[in-house]
């Protein structure tokens, strides 16, 4: 698919080059299509639900939670310092000058639940969107702009300008879960009581989502650490192979499969690999491998919505250019870094995926996907990956103690100051 859209728009520039009796208007036509699909496929990533409102509303009853039992719902509400707690972010670009200034001088009450309804009119939360009717909050849903974008904290901590296709490491996707006020549609799918659930969900933490959950139904690992792994991020995935960190499919794949399974969306989706009831047994009982409804609101906006994906920019880190360069030198050469995360896409040229072994890891997450194995994950962008640790379920805290134990994994035999330079280069990605 990638290809597929770089061919398209190398097509499109070459028809402008090669004939040069195209006129400036026949040109700029030419290249509106691509323009267009484009964004559109912005406008799918941060505001589409794909209908995922009749779950995260009308079953779990999510809205009346955040509005709260003043404003129509039930409880105390979600104000704007509690959703910014969760780790929920607030574009300032949709806040009209004069509220912003009165923010900022302290004569909005951010511990009000009616700001929260007032911001989801504004459509201003990032990642969620609100549904009103005779102006009270009848429903939500959500985006992937919830779990795949944060903002710079130019305004505020939390509120800023959209960063698209940063992993939101901060988001606590398990307590936003825990307010709903019905949880029977996961406990009826799960085949657990309410408790069991809440101590999955508390066990997930800020930037963690367990997507194998609705699948296998395993919410721990055996050493009874969360099952859940790192939101990853949505940049940096042109000529990348397979998606995920355990290889499940293709970008198209996966985004049909989160909008449909994750999400809830209202789509069709088609996957045999979950009829294995000995591996998904909660999938293979709910009918995942082969879903079907009247009307798809997803199939259609999966063109659009990768090509998006793969125009996010990367951002790259600062660093220290002379050991940058010493590690370049080690990430080619003596660190064999290179061998698995091969430049300019930094994951293996083709086939992406290896066997837990390889890598001196368990398996207890490669076992949850169809494949079995872990997925060479892109490098660049590290500098907004860095929150929450690494590997997918960020078990190494730092890229030094990643590098530390691939020098032990792989026998590198590198120096302490080695080490550093190799740091240095794979931050500067």
């Amino acid at each position: 698919m990638a290809a597929a859209a770089a061919a398209g728009l190398i097509l499109y520039a070459a028809v402008v080059v090669v004939s040069g009796t195209v006129s400036a208007v026949s040109s700029s036509r030419a290249q509106s299509p691509p323009n267009r699909l484009l964004a559109r496929g912005r406008q799918i990533f941060r505001y589409d639900t794909f209908g995922d409102q009749a779950f995260w509303g009308g079953a779990l009853q999510l809205h009346r939670a955040i509005a709260g039992k003043a404003n129509g719902g039930v409880g105390s509400g979600l104000s704007p310092k509690a959703a910014l707690a969760t780790g929920l972010k607030v574009d300032a670009t949709k806040i009209p000058r004069s509220v912003a200034a009165a923010i900022k001088a302290g004569k909005v009450n951010l511990n009000d639940p009616k700001v929260t309804l007032s911001l989801l009119r504004l459509n201003a939360v990032v990642g969620v969107r609100g549904f009103f009717q005779r102006n009270r909050l009848a429903s939500v849903g959500i985006t992937c702009a919830v779990c795949h974008s944060t903002v710079d904290n130019s305004f505020a901590p939390g509120i800023g300008r959209r960063r698209d296709g940063w992993p939101n490491r901060d988001l606590n996707v398990g307590a936003i879960i825990q307010l709903a006020p019905n949880k029977k549609p996961i406990t009826d799918l799960l085949k657990v009581d309410e408790g069991t659930v809440n101590k999955v969900l508390s066990a997930w933490g800020p930037g963690k989502f367990d997507a194998e959950l609705f699948l296998d139904g395993k919410g721990f690992q055996p050493d009874g650490k969360t099952a859940a792994t790192l939101i990853p991020a949505a940049f940096g995935l042109a000529g990348v192979n397979l998606h995920t960190y355990t290889g499940w499919g293709s970008v198209p794949y996966w985004n049909s499969f989160v909008a449909n399974l994750e999400m809830h969306g209202i789509g069709n989706f088609d996957d045999d690999r979950l009829n294995d009831a000995r591996k998904f047994p909660v999938a293979a009982r709910a009918g995942f491998a082969h879903v079907r409804h009247k009307r798809d609101l997803v199939t259609s906006k999966l063109p659009a919505l990768h090509l998006y994906q793969l125009s996010l920019p990367i951002p790259r880190g600062r660093t220290d250019r002379a050991a940058s360069k010493r590690g370049k030198v080690l990430f080619d050469g003596k660190a064999r870094c290179s061998n698995c995360h091969m430049p300019p896409a930094f994951s293996d040229a083709g086939w992406n995926l290896h066997d837990p072994a390889e890598i001196c890891t368990d398996s207890f997450q490669a076992n949850r996907s169809p494949t079995s194995r872990y997925r060479t994950t892109p490098l660049r962008g590290i500098v907004a990956k860095i929150k929450g640790g690494f590997y997918h379920d960020g078990r190494f805290k730092t890229l030094r103690t990643v590098v530390d134990h691939y020098n032990t994994c792989l026998k590198l035999g590198l120096s302490g100051s080695q080490k550093s330079d190799l740091v240095a280069y794979v931050r500067g990605l």
